[in-house]
């Protein structure tokens, strides 16, 4: 038996911020993976966006949250951050839910940048209502889980599992006693003998397979659903340094994606190409005779030979209309990932970053979050172990 002073579940951005905060305090961490390294799923697959709050006027506290971390994720993490370019954000002329006033009131609660812009010669003022100049960055998430994955492999009071899963789970005392088993490309050999784990405090961070992960520790799950999401990436030499996201609806978003020199495309009507709403993500592509991904241990979509047909040229083809005739763009590839949420943030279209406890003793911890710059969120509940 090893014993650790915390164990974390789910090698992305939360997983890894929450193992070097705790081993900084001091602890002995233990960081566990399903997948061959860190970064792999959720936090490499998104847009890249490093919200300022403009993303959500009909959550306000998910608007102000994000902007309230903003600077100091940006000033952490400056090497990964594009701050160089100019961003848009446009209110269609049909169906969208917040009209130009809201926007511009919203804007001015949040004390952040709306410029409205009334003329430019790269967009298609017919198909927009009002446009606004304002200020909002992306990182890159290839930089970024590559300074992650160093920092916390070169961290002594770090052990770092990966290619693993817990298959069993005991309450012992005041500890937790799991067995974890190394399970490449999510197979357990006959015969293999797992590792047990003992410790006071899990953490939970695996996002999609939050529910799996709770289920295994008997505590409760909570109300998700889960999409297959597709991310398309362009290029453009007219406005490979701008950003534009129509909003607030069935709309859709095109902007740097980090210091790649790519944009990343993203459509509501389109990213989304299979939801479920079970507990845990179950989806048709899942096959019994392929371990890699299950409802209960879901894999890295993008990999995977049953991954949806690519919706890029609907979303191109949904973007464009925005754009004047001399804007073109050229289309990349796609990666696809699993993307979680809440499903009460369907009312207003809010993504809160929650930390719950579900158990005191032994500790568990269910931390689930989609936006990165809530990464230090976490900090508080550490703070009070």
């Amino acid at each position: 038996m090893t014993n650790f002073d915390h164990i974390i579940i789910g090698g992305g951005i939360f997983g890894c911020y929450a193992a070097l905060y705790l081993a900084e305090k001091g602890g002995k961490v233990a960081l566990i993976e399903k997948e061959d390294r860190l970064f792999q799923k959720a936090s490499i697959v998104n847009q890249a966006r490093l919200h300022s709050g403009y993303h959500y006027p009909r959550s306000v506290a998910t608007a102000a949250m994000s902007d309230a971390h903003k600077e100091r994720f940006t000033i952490e993490h400056r090497p990964f951050v594009n701050a160089a370019f100019e961003k848009f954000y446009a209110i269609d002329r049909f169906g969208s839910f917040t009209d130009p006033l809201q926007f511009e009131r919203f804007c001015a609660f949040l004390k952040i940048r709306c410029e409205k812009i009334d003329a430019h010669p790269l967009f298609n003022f017919s198909r927009i209502e009002a446009l606004y100049k304002t200020e909002e960055h992306s990182f890159d998430p290839m930089l970024l889980g590559a300074y992650y994955r160093n920092k916390v492999e070169s961290q002594k009071s770090i052990q770092v599992f990966t290619n693993t899963q817990i298959t069993k789970v005991a309450k012992s005392g005041k500890d937790w006693e799991m067995t974890a088993f190394a399970a490449p490309k999510g197979i357990i050999q006959a015969g293999q003998l797992g590792k047990i784990l003992s410790t006071p405090v899990v953490i939970n961070a695996t996002y999609a397979a939050t529910n799996a992960i709770n289920a295994l520790f008997g505590v409760e799950h909570l109300a998700l659903t889960h999409e297959i999401s597709e991310i398309a990436f362009l290029r453009s030499q007219l406005f490979a340094e701008k950003g534009l996201t129509v909003m607030d609806g069935p709309f859709g978003s095109v902007m740097p994606y980090g210091l790649s020199g790519l944009l990343s495309l993203s459509s509501v009507a389109y990213t989304h190409h299979k939801i479920s709403f079970d507990d845990t993500p179950r989806f048709d592509c899942q096959t019994t005779d392929d371990p890699s991904c299950r409802p209960e241990a879901p894999g890295i979509c993008t990999e995977c030979p049953r991954r949806p047909e690519s919706n890029a040229k609907k979303m191109l083809a949904q973007m464009t209309q925005y754009f004047s005739d001399e804007v073109q763009f050229e289309y990349v590839h796609s990666c696809f990932t699993i993307k979680s949420k809440l499903k009460a943030s369907h009312i207003d279209d809010g993504r809160p970053t929650e930390i719950s406890m579900l158990s005191e003793t032994p500790r568990f911890y269910c931390l689930f979050a989609g936006k990165i710059n809530s990464i230090y969120e976490v900090e508080g509940v550490i703070d009070r172990f």
